[in-house]
């Protein structure tokens, strides 16, 4: 504990004077995980808004499939990814590898099946009449899916607050794609695991630190956000 306590001391001046390439970590990090975050919300909540409310063959098979990946190691999407961005891969020749741009892909693919699965369950979750009645006082589609976001906002944001989550704090596929780069393409997740292998306890602890406030920080601000009541109020027109 005594040794815990001395590196701690030590970290917090790099931080409270303002270390450039703790600066340039952490503006990197946050924007890994808005870019992520947002990929992965446009993409994934239609998605998942089909899976819990669509009827259609497979669906449930789909679900099944949805679920599964929640489980998908970091690490194999990494090595999968690296094998199709190498120079002789079918993706090779947009020169990826080791690129920010790898890391942006890999941690949207991550965050994907959260965004999925999980607001698949929170509009499969709504009481059965709510969308049925919406239908029957004239909402089409959009105006329905619309709803079940409104209604289901609290699991919809739980949704995100998991893909930002795994985009903060991802390590595996960040390094592979990323090469953890110095300064480059590391993130506060992968620059401490490179300070730890250099042995620079010190910087490891300081970029920790960060690392744990950030996330206390952001996902403290959504939990506020998704006890809020209120939202898109929606007019639907009268069947005739």
């Amino acid at each position: 504990m005594h040794l815990i306590w001395e590196e701690v001391r030590a970290a917090l001046p790099l931080i409270w004077h303002g270390n450039p390439y703790l600066f340039s970590i952490i503006a990197f990090t946050l924007q890994v995980a808005a870019v992520a975050t947002a990929l992965a919300t446009l993409i994934g909540l239609p998605l998942g808004l089909a899976l819990g409310l669509g009827r259609f063959r497979g669906r449930n098979f789909l679900r099944s499939l949805a679920n599964a990946s929640l489980a998908l190691p970091p690490v194999l999407v990494g090595a999968i990814l690296y094998l199709l961005m190498t120079p002789q891969a079918p993706l090779g020749s947009l020169q990826l590898i080791w690129t920010r741009e790898a890391v942006f892909i890999g941690q949207t693919i991550l965050a994907l099946p959260y965004i999925v699965a999980l607001s698949a369950a929170a509009v499969q979750a709504l009481p059965p009449g709510l969308l049925a009645q919406a239908e029957m006082l004239g909402a089409g589609r959009r105006q329905v899916w619309a709803l079940a976001v409104r209604e289901a906002r609290i699991g919809v944001l739980a949704a995100v607050i998991a893909a930002l989550g795994t985009s903060l704090s991802e390590v595996a596929a960040v390094t592979i794609l990323g090469g953890n780069i110095y300064g480059h393409t590391q993130t506060l997740a992968s620059a401490t695991l490179f300070e730890v292998n250099a042995a620079n306890y010190t910087d490891a602890v300081a970029i920790a630190i960060v690392l744990i406030v950030m996330i206390l920080i952001l996902m403290g601000g959504l939990g506020v956000l998704q006890q809020r009541e209120g939202g898109i109020r929606l007019r639907f027109r009268s069947a005739t």
